[in-house]
């Protein structure tokens, strides 16, 4: 019930603010809106107040305003309140309100999201410099080695970490071209990320890229309890810890993984203090089927609680960010360089809904940022049907100077609708194979 509500919420909220824009556009340059709906379908709920009927429809996965005259084969009266009666310039306004409407929605929610303070990992924002790479990653099959620079994975430029997961996490089983800096020096490697699987609270399944290089960080010791192994060896609040019988720790789940395999055996745990590195032999305690030194550990993390100004200012650089990675993803769609198995249709939307709502409206608000930006982007393509491929038809009206013929329009809009066919059964099966019980239903997968 959790996640059909928070997906009901999400979507409407979106729908709403989208055709509001269009509504509202359509009022200012005069046109007369026939029909508000919320949904498509049969009406569930309807009221009209002066020329426009309000409604509530049956299926939830969009909306329209059905205005006066907008379809060159709608009955005309050639009133100047139609649709096709107005300019180029106010057509444009119209549809374009919609998306930009969107766009201004995901920069006001994550600005009140990022006003509430945030703490993330300290390496996200810093350069893509490798610390560790695993053993038998691609990474190491490539030749990438501890202190390469990341600088692009394929088409995608890096500059942080945070681009470089990105990067790496839609583009799984494809091969594609590694940039490093080494020495100062640029060398090209060619790397195909593994396959792997996340899966959500919820059992969602989701499948992504992993290459098996991680940054060159280390977690630090909070707290050490009296009494307990950690003490007796000589261990401190504060200390790093870099390695663990030789292995390098970046996480503090792998500190954990690492101490809790040696129960009743001796570990050499290698820590950095006042700025030099010293080895503590400790003997993890069992405890269950797990060993214990009474430590709690944290990873490097930053915090910031910008004013509303701030926040404004980083929410709109964030956004722009976010729609250069998604245009970026789109083309690697298209080059086949990226897999369309990260593309997400309505279930999946109402399975991340449903675990963000659980997880806290600052989550579910996080995650509504994001779709609002999608739908706008998505929107603003030149895909007859969409807002973004009515503006290109008529953008090319006003470049040849004349208009197209009926038949022509309806030839383009039918490829668009097949387009966006194909697009939806792409995404209902990607999100129909995240769900476990679906999936053991298909022979082929």
């Amino acid at each position: 019930m959790t996640t059909l509500l928070a997906f009901a919420f999400v979507l409407g909220v979106l729908v709403f603010v989208h055709e509001l824009g269009h509504f509202m556009a359509a009022r200012w340059n005069g046109v007369r809106v026939l029909t508000f709906s919320l949904g498509f379908g049969p009406k569930l709920l309807k009221f009209t107040r002066g020329d426009t009927e309000y409604a509530l429809s049956a299926i939830p996965l969009g909306g329209y305003v059905k205005m006066a005259g907008e379809n060159p084969e709608d009955p005309r009266s050639g009133q100047s309140d139609e649709f096709l009666s107005k300019t180029k310039w106010q057509r444009f306004q119209i549809l374009i309100m919609g998306p930009l409407m969107n766009l201004g929605l995901a920069v006001i929610i994550l600005a009140i999201v990022l006003m509430q303070g945030a703490t993330q990992p300290a390496y996200l924002d810093k350069p893509a410099q490798v610390g560790v790479v695993q053993a038998g990653s691609p990474a190491e099959k490539a030749g990438v080695r501890p202190g390469d620079l990341v600088t692009r994975l394929g088409s995608a430029e890096v500059s942080t970490w945070e681009q470089l997961d990105m990067a790496v996490l839609s583009r799984p089983e494809r091969e594609v071209e590694m940039v490093i800096i080494r020495d100062h020096q640029e060398q090209r490697l060619t790397i195909r990320p593994d396959l792997t699987e996340l899966r959500t609270r919820n059992d969602a399944r989701f499948e992504v890229g992993t290459i098996g290089v991680l940054p060159d960080v280390n977690p630090s010791i909070r707290a050490v309890a009296a009494g307990e192994p950690a003490e007796q060896a000589g261990v401190r609040g504060g200390d790093v810890i870099v390695s663990i019988n030789g292995e390098r720790m970046v996480f503090a789940s792998q500190v954990s993984d690492a101490i809790g395999k040696y129960a009743d055996q001796p570990i050499d745990m290698v820590v950095r203090r006042d700025g030099g590195q010293q080895t503590i032999t400790v003997t993890p305690t069992r405890q269950g089927d797990t060993g214990r030194i009474g430590i709690s550990i944290s990873d490097a993390v930053e915090s910031f609680k910008p004013s509303p100004l701030e926040a404004v200012g980083l929410s709109v650089q964030r956004n722009i960010e976010m729609s250069g990675m998604i245009l970026r993803t789109l083309a690697d769609l298209f080059r086949g360089e990226a897999s369309p198995r990260q593309l997400m249709g309505p279930v999946g939307i109402a399975q991340l809904s449903g675990e963000s709502a659980q997880a806290g409206w600052i989550a579910l608000f996080g995650l509504m940022a994001s779709l609002s930006l999608n739908l706008g982007i998505l929107n603003l393509l030149p895909i007859p049907v969409l807002d973004g491929g009515h503006i290109f038809i008529m953008a090319i009206e006003t470049i040849v100077r004349r208009d197209f013929s009926l038949a022509v329009k309806e030839k383009m809009l039918f490829a668009g609708f097949v387009a966006l066919m194909a697009l939806m059964v792409t995404v209902i099966y990607n999100d129909l194979t995240r769900i476990a019980w679906i999936e053991r239903l298909m022979p082929w997968r």
